[in-house]
């Protein structure tokens, strides 16, 4: 019996039939799911039983995976082996080195240090070796009839009065120099909102000239600054 195509589910004749994807296909109907381009044995790319193209083929999203309390008792529970497995190989890690044991010799060596260290503290004697008295022996052994040396005082040299310092005068500052301004022959109503009104005599300054009709200004009355017609104002 012929089976039927897996998308328009007519019958399939042994002729036009393509077997694909568990499936069995019209030569015609074999076309990616969401374009529709015709597809070969060579060019599909199959996803969940259906055929698509390279562009469309569905890609595979990863989700976030929420902190619950599942996931959180398995994840102290991977801590806690991964500390007992750390243990475990610290522990075999010891188990390598093995300890000093107390030989005759090592014994001879350590006896032999200790009473070197005992003859010294009972041989010492301060200033033996270079070694300076401390403040307590030094007392001791200073005489009583010696008084002890004060070092004499150093002449303190004599206060000097504060000399007038002379007034030297600020440099003034020079006086502004005046820039071109121009005067509005006209009354204008801005038309944009990156233009500027103004009233004729309006005092227009900071002026740039970016075309032939228009330029760039200030009107001194109100602040306000943006493009404005050059030909209703005039140099002043």
């Amino acid at each position: 019996m012929n089976p039927p195509c897996a998308r328009c589910t007519k019958v399939v004749y042994p002729t036009e039939k393509l077997s694909c994807l568990d499936q069995a296909w019209h030569k015609a109907c074999f076309s990616c799911e969401s374009c529709g381009l015709k597809l070969t044995m060579k060019t599909y790319k199959g996803y969940s039983k259906r055929p698509y193209c390279n562009t469309h083929y569905p890609t595979t999203k990863f989700t976030a995976v929420a902190d619950t309390p599942e996931n959180l008792r398995l994840k102290a529970m991977s801590k806690q082996t991964s500390q007992v497995e750390y243990q475990k190989e610290h522990r075999k890690n010891l188990e390598q080195f093995t300890a000093v044991s107390e030989t005759p010799e090592n014994a001879r060596i350590k006896k032999q240090g200790e009473l070197s260290a005992a003859m010294y503290q009972k041989d010492y004697k301060p200033g033996q070796y270079g070694h300076e008295a401390t403040e307590t022996e030094y007392r001791d052994d200073y005489p009583a009839e010696r008084a002890p040396y004060i070092p004499p005082q150093a002449h303190a040299a004599p206060m000097m009065a504060p000399q007038p310092v002379a007034h030297v005068p600020k440099p003034q500052a020079p006086p502004p120099v005046a820039k071109d301004y121009f005067l509005a022959l006209y009354d204008y109503q801005a038309a944009e909102d990156d233009e500027v009104s103004f009233n004729e005599g309006d005092k227009i300054i900071d002026a740039e000239i970016i075309d032939d009709g228009w330029m760039v200004a200030t009107n001194s009355k109100t602040g306000e600054r943006g493009l404005l017609p050059s030909n209703y104002v005039q140099k002043a």
